[in-house]
């Protein structure tokens, strides 16, 4: 009994390590635009690392009860599921890419752009309705072509840098 419960054990750790092993690199890039953390060299993004290890975690837990779904969609739906659960602490902006956007900006944008979603799917996921999600894409993708803002002059804001020149003289 106990060689049964070992050897199933094993197995679950087998399947679940298959399983990192093919989508963790993906897994981690899609909470690094979650979190709008500029690319490291090493490509160990502290948040997205740990948004990413509690999902695993989470999706490790519930394995044997997966039965015929895809732990892949379900850890994804579990990075979503954290993401924006704490998503008010990834408002600041850190460098990355996708800084310019709010976070449920970044959420709608990486699951129907860089990951495929279908729209009624990221609807569901995320609890909004399908023309909010399209609505919210259309208006992502419009910051992201618009050219960013030219940063304001640390002295006094809304003075052009023209006059601050002249005015050095």
């Amino acid at each position: 009994m106990r060689e049964r419960q070992a050897d199933r054990q094993r197995r679950r750790a087998q399947e679940f390590e298959d399983f990192v092993a093919g989508a963790a690199g993906r897994l981690l890039h899609t909470a690094t635009l979650f979190t709008a953390e500029p690319a490291e060299p090493a490509g160990a993004n502290l948040r997205a690392l740990r948004l990413l290890t509690a999902a695993l975690a989470h999706t490790y837990a519930e394995w044997d009860r997966l039965r015929g779904d895809d732990p892949y969609d379900r850890t994804r739906q579990e990075l979503v599921i954290r993401f924006a659960r704490d998503a008010w602490r990834h408002h600041r902006p850190r460098g990355g890419l996708l800084e310019r956007l709010t976070p449920q900006e970044r959420l709608v944008l990486v699951l129907r752009l860089y990951e495929g979603v279908a729209e009624e799917q990221a609807a569901a996921l995320l609890g909004l309705p399908a023309e909010r999600v399209r609505a919210i894409c259309t208006r992502a993708v419009g910051t992201m072509y618009a050219p960013p803002e030219p940063p304001e002059h640390p002295g006094r804001p809304g003075r052009p840098v023209a006059r601050l020149l002249r005015g050095a003289r």
